[in-house]
């Protein structure tokens, strides 16, 4: 397929909110040794994105700094030593940067086939949360059939992606969530209960729906406000898995001493840096257990509204709002 000589991409222009979002044109960029050229038809937004823009998430060294984590398209251009793909594949990718773009360039290893049932704008909408909830409950937090799950935020694009892959692991799921609708919404994707955590202490909550015992995993993204009820809300030999802390990374005047009693862990992850061969066995795993259940519709992208790229500023503020309920999504009109 010709591939321009330029394209559009978003840009921030300093750190602020929604206003420094700019479209710009600039030149395609060329994908190097084991990497592929995709042209863009959809890209996820999310939480890390509006971290970036307001100064507080940078790229790691050497990438762009052009937001976007996770793209769905079409391969325009393979690098050097790619195999298994071919230009014109329908295919979705987790990339490091870059995704608010018209073409972006992906490791090979990062790329997953469009599962079948699903458009290039849903499939856009897949990698960041599978590549972060598989890695970070499955993998990271062991998470066992027949085991209790919760997740803080069961409404968001992390959240409801956890709920689905936790009960499609056979998991008894709980989910937190803002508001009665959010709660719903929690529950009609598969959560067993979701408590709102604006009416109702969760951890009391936890306590009474699991007679006592605890969760055996818990997915936070809430960070140091949540941390002694994360605690009392483990189950013995219990996992918290920390991936954000959107409201305090510094905790004083926590009671550890359940965690000894209860042999709990506390551990936590990021995706962006680490290592891109971590990420392509990730992917190979998530090709293997997840993309089946995703073509037979098990798990499915939750889309709450899409935007055209040069309306990614109204993404942004949708996103800071936290009224939606799934997936945000940028679409190039490619």
């Amino acid at each position: 397929m010709p591939v321009p000589d330029t394209m559009r991409q978003i840009r921030f222009e300093g750190s602020g909110g929604p206003e420094v979002i700019a479209v710009e044109t600039v030149a395609v960029p060329k994908p190097g040794p084991g990497q592929v050229l995709i042209e863009v038809v959809a890209a996820g937004v999310n939480r890390p994105d509006v971290m970036q823009r307001l100064g507080q998430y940078p790229p790691p060294k050497g990438a762009t700094e052009i937001p976007g984590l996770e793209v769905g398209g079409r391969i325009a251009a393979l690098g050097e030593g790619v195999s298994g793909l071919s230009e014109g594949d329908e295919v979705c990718a987790l990339v490091i940067s870059g995704g608010y773009a018209e073409f972006v360039v992906a490791e090979a290893g990062q790329v997953l086939p469009k599962p079948a049932p699903l458009s290039l704008i849903e499939a856009a909408a897949l990698p960041e949360t599978v590549f972060t909830v598989y890695s970070t409950v499955i993998q990271r937090g062991r998470l066992q059939k027949g085991e209790r799950f919760l997740v803080h935020g069961g409404s968001s694009g992390i959240g409801s992606t956890a709920i689905q892959i936790a009960k499609a692991h056979g998991a008894t799921v709980y989910a937190t969530a803002g508001s009665a609708e959010k709660c719903r919404f929690c529950e009609e994707l598969g959560a067993d209960a979701a408590i709102d955590y604006r009416e109702a202490d969760f951890a009391e909550e936890i306590k009474r729906l699991t007679d006592g015992k605890g969760v055996d995993v818990i997915l936070d993204m809430v960070g140091a406000a949540y941390l002694a009820k994360n605690i009392a809300s483990l189950a013995v030999e219990g996992r918290l898995v920390q991936i954000a802390f959107m409201k305090g990374y510094k905790a004083e005047s926590v009671n550890l001493t359940p965690i000894m009693l209860k042999r709990l862990t506390i551990t936590g992850a990021t995706l962006r840096a680490q290592p891109k061969e971590n990420k392509a066995a990730i992917a190979d795993e998530l090709r293997a257990e997840i993309w089946p259940l995703v073509e037979a519709g098990t798990i499915k992208p939750i889309i709450h509204e899409t935007f055209p790229l040069e309306e990614a500023a109204k993404a942004h503020a949708l996103m800071e709002s936290s009224a939606h309920l799934g997936k945000i999504m940028l679409v190039t009109g490619r």
